[in-house]
């Protein structure tokens, strides 16, 4: 638990280990630094090359930009959401995808909290009244999925709107599925140590500090609290119609790469180019909640 004086260094039980985590030293205690990136059951202990990286995504990229005219051309509507544990990469993920394509017909969408309004509305209201138009992408950092995660693990809904939501969801994304719409779920799934990481690295640089948030401080004893309902979610949830893509994103990189190619593989565009896409690291992505067992 975090110091009630206000000191936020708290007391983590890790890998049967209790370790001391001060997130406002700016030295990274020696147990995070050294930790491998394959911590977390990640199956690679470097990072991709940068310049490998770069290259590749730029093919990939280029492909996007022809499934933005495919779409336009057809009418056809995209929609993938992202999500996963705080700092697993979904925002940059999201930039990577969203980076070269025309923002007239390509959107993100990341919702603040709900307004006194949209808290008394039908659950997934406020998200639908974001759904493309024809010819349109968009990408959701974060859904309503905040409703499987951090919402019953705050204390934010009740148990019975919990359970409420899990019931309703296959019904609502079935409703997607028959609608046309062509539909992605992304959970990025990443090492306890590496989001510790992640979070110190933003606390201390000017750059990217906003990205932590009050919340995020508030979590950091709720590991295994966020793993349960991360299980339970995809277990419920992920169906042959609107399955869940899993991605072990300790690499960010690998991450970005593999996600842009399943929607391409998925996609019957024209000009495509398979051999720029390349194929899938199965090491790092699968479907459904077997691929973290």
């Amino acid at each position: 638990m975090a110091d009630p004086t206000g000191n936020r260094a708290v007391n983590l039980e890790i890998d049967g280990k209790l370790r001391r985590f001060d997130i406002d030293d700016p030295v990274l205690p020696d147990w995070i630094e050294d930790v491998s990136l394959a911590s977390g059951g990640y199956p690679y202990d470097d990072k991709m090359d940068k310049d490998k990286y770069e290259k590749q995504l730029e093919q990939l990229q280029i492909e996007l930009v022809k499934v933005q005219f495919w779409l336009k051309a057809t009418g056809k509507r995209l929609m993938a959401l992202f999500e996963g544990r705080d700092a697993a990469g979904k925002g940059g993920t999201i930039f990577s995808i969203h980076a070269y394509l025309n923002p007239r017909s390509a959107r993100v969408v990341a919702l603040n909290k709900p307004t006194e309004t949209e808290a008394g509305q039908w659950y997934f209201q406020r998200y639908v009244a974001h759904f493309p138009t024809a010819g349109e992408i968009v990408l959701f950092d974060r859904s309503w999925y905040n409703r499987a995660g951090v919402e019953p693990v705050m204390g934010f809904c009740t148990p019975q709107q919990y359970e409420d939501f899990l019931k309703a969801v296959p019904r609502f994304e079935d409703t997607i599925h028959d609608e046309g719409i062509i539909f992605f779920k992304f959970w990025l799934d990443i090492g306890r140590e590496m989001q510790l990481k992640r979070f110190h690295d933003r606390r201390h640089d000017p750059l990217k500090i906003w990205k932590l948030s009050p919340m995020d401080i508030a979590a950091l004893d709720k590991w295994h609290d966020y793993t349960k309902k991360r299980d339970i979610m995809l277990e419920k949830t992920h169906t042959q119609e609107t399955p869940w893509t899993i991605l072990l994103a300790n690499d960010k990189r690998r991450a970005r790469l593999n996600v842009i190619r399943h929607m391409l593989l998925a996609l019957d565009y024209e000009g495509k180019d398979k051999s720029a896409i390349g194929e899938i690291d199965h090491k790092i992505l699968g479907q459904g909640p077997k691929f973290l067992k």
